[in-house]
């Protein structure tokens, strides 16, 4: 690594973090995908639907890899920037993007929906997926797991009570699934490497998920960035590990 650590900082702390596109990444952090291959399996469902609904769609740069739209396709997000990105991105593929605040109600009907996806959902209330699921609709879901790059997590912030490793567990969202109704007819969870080769994709990652330690900046943890950046330079790579689960949910 030729860069100084200086060089590495002003970088990745002024390039714009908007949207869910990570390509900025691209030879500087690795993370392992999932078997399943999400978007793959989505684009199927999706041809086969004929109503479907994406929440929390980000940038909407997922659901427009998908090979085929149903006839009617809506996306909901939150984040003002994205709900522009996404607009731009999918209004030309066919797709409405309703600005939505992730909070219930979502705005749509009864019965709505015979398919319902989300990629990474930051919360997702299973009650009223329930509700605007068609009788025999499916939601389909990838999430995150508990504890995922916690590696990098504590780093920073130090040790995370159990309670904390422990949310997003994939059993907890079988229990609420079916609580609200819906009958789980997959569930996979994997735990996959993910490596940073410079101190600039970490800060990049931090900047964007942001939930991951709350409130990060570079001024307020710049010394242990620069620790960090020291181990990097040492090992060739931080690592640490993703937690993914795939959840399909049908309504009876």
């Amino acid at each position: 690594m030729t860069r100084s650590f200086e060089e590495l900082v002003a970088e990745a702390d002024a390039v714009s973090v908007e949207g869910w596109d990570f390509s900025w990444l691209a030879g500087r952090a690795t993370e392992e995908r999932p078997s399943w291959g999400y978007q793959r399996a989505m684009s199927e469902r999706l041809g086969r639907a004929s109503a479907a609904l994406d929440i929390q769609t980000g940038g909407g740069e997922v659901l427009a890899g998908a090979a085929t739209l149903p006839p009617v396709m809506v996306a909901t997000e939150s984040w003002p920037p994205n709900v522009a990105k996404a607009t731009e991105l999918l209004h030309p593929l066919g797709a409405v993007v309703v600005a939505d605040a992730d909070e219930p109600p979502l705005p749509f009907g009864d019965a709505a929906f015979d398919l319902v996806t989300s990629r990474h959902p930051v919360t997702v209330w299973w009650e009223e997926i329930a509700r605007v699921l068609r009788p025999g609709g499916t939601y389909f879901s990838q999430q995150v797991g508990p504890a995922s790059v916690f590696e990098l997590v504590e780093y920073f912030l130090g040790p995370q009570p159990e309670h904390v490793r422990r949310a997003r567990h994939p059993e907890d969202a079988r229990r609420a699934a079916e609580a609200a109704g819906l009958e789980v007819v997959d569930l996979r969870a994997e735990s996959l490497r993910t490596e940073f080769f410079d101190i600039g994709a970490v800060i990049y990652f931090l900047r964007k998920v942001v939930w991951m330690v709350p409130g990060f900046t570079v001024a307020q943890y710049r010394e242990r960035l620069r620790e960090l950046d020291e181990v990097i330079r040492a090992e060739g790579a931080f690592v640490a590990h993703t937690a993914r689960f795939l959840i399909e949910a049908r309504r009876d």
